[in-house]
């Protein structure tokens, strides 16, 4: 284990190829004391180990990547992408459907926070039954129990915020872990590049209960709805398996 390296300032990689190299060398070093204790500690320990002080790296074609890491076995969950569902006012439709009194049992404004289950479950909305995902074609569904279409999410639009949120693609490093606090150590030894979107994959995923889908709808005081950012949350050492293109750099 290496404590606290690096010691002295590293120049960031200046290709991709010497980014690769870069990785590969890390791995050799093994485990490496945290440079910040928590949640973020990975991702800074991994960019001083690179130079890096900004979170993207050079791509193969010249192009800004972003670079991302993850604890291996991690039970934690990241944010792929967030979207509100089609139509146009299905939020307005679930709050008032499903909504119930928030932040206390007497407030006048209502908000809607539950986690979608995967299909066929249904989902409870204060331990009712309210509605269930479909996985169509060219959609998800959410469909309510008398089997109408309350909302859904499109193949298009799920692709075009993917598309701007990951233009270019990442760089996706995994760490074997041990440790906790100022004390955990990271042994940086799996790195892939990640390219595409995959709307198979990201149903399949759903299906597995490995994707999840965060509705958070509240209501501003004059009672129109504010999504707080429905979100395709994953688990974060399984994010790469939503890129149709993956290679393996290390």
């Amino acid at each position: 284990m290496i404590d606290n390296f690096p010691k002295k300032e590293i120049s960031p990689p200046k290709t991709f190829d010497e980014l690769v190299e870069r990785l590969k060398e890390i791995k050799e070093i093994g485990y490496v004391r945290t440079h910040r204790a928590g949640p973020t500690g990975i991702g800074k320990t991994l960019e001083d180990l690179l130079g890096i002080k900004e979170n993207n790296v050079i791509g193969p074609d010249a192009v800004m990547l972003e670079l991302k890491s993850a604890r291996k076995n991690s039970k934690s969950m990241i944010t792929l992408i967030t979207k509100s569902p089609l139509p146009e006012g299905a939020n307005i439709v679930l709050l008032e459907m499903f909504g119930y009194p928030y932040p206390t049992p007497t407030s006048t404004k209502k908000a809607l926070h539950t986690t979608l289950k995967p299909p066929p479950h249904w989902t409870t909305v204060r331990e009712k039954k309210a509605f269930r995902l479909n996985l169509a074609d060219d959609r998800i569904e959410l469909i309510s129990i008398d089997g109408k279409i309350l909302a859904y999410w499109t193949e298009k639009s799920l692709e075009e915020i993917f598309k701007k949120k990951y233009p270019h693609g990442l760089v996706f490093v995994k760490a074997e872990c041990r440790g906790r606090g100022k004390n955990e150590e990271f042994w940086f030894n799996e790195a892939w590049l990640l390219r595409g979107f995959n709307f198979a994959a990201i149903k399949h995923l759903i299906a597995q209960g490995v994707i999840r889908i965060d509705i958070r709808i509240g209501q501003y005081p004059d009672g129109r709805p504010h999504d707080h950012g429905t979100g395709f949350r994953v688990f974060e050492e399984k994010f790469d398996l939503c890129f149709k293109d993956r290679k393996r750099l290390v």
